[in-house]
């Protein structure tokens, strides 16, 4: 999949996690008016987000473009290999999606960055 260069002007929903895009885009009206997160009214709503998947071996960054209709892996990228490691050992080397941790973000906002 695709450089995260080329997605660098995306705005990045860097709250969003997982079980956020379950709860809005998925089970709609379950979440209220008054929650952090608007409740999704239409298709045009839509977030971008990372989510960190460690079902494979290594884990790795995707990038997602979720509507109330479908989720879209925009880039995915295998994490180098301290901060997968770090990151599992988080995680209690569960397999499972999760959010970026601090170091994953920093990390993927660097990938994001032109280099010179």
């Amino acid at each position: 999949m695709g450089s995260l260069q080329n997605y660098r002007d995306l705005e990045i929903d860097w709250t969003m996690t997982p079980w956020d895009a379950v709860t809005l885009y998925l089970e709609w009206g379950n979440n209220s008016w008054r929650a952090e997160r608007q409740p999704v009214r239409s298709k045009a709503d839509f977030s971008n987000y990372f989510v960190i998947y460690t079902w494979d071996n290594k884990p790795k960054a995707i990038l997602v473009s979720r509507n109330s209709e479908e989720a879209r892996e925009l880039a995915e990228l295998e994490l180098p290999e301290d901060i997968g490691s770090q990151f599992l050992d988080s995680v209690g080397h569960l397999k499972g999606v999760y959010p970026p941790n601090t170091e994953v973000r920093n990390w993927l906002e660097a990938q994001m960055r032109p280099q010179n």
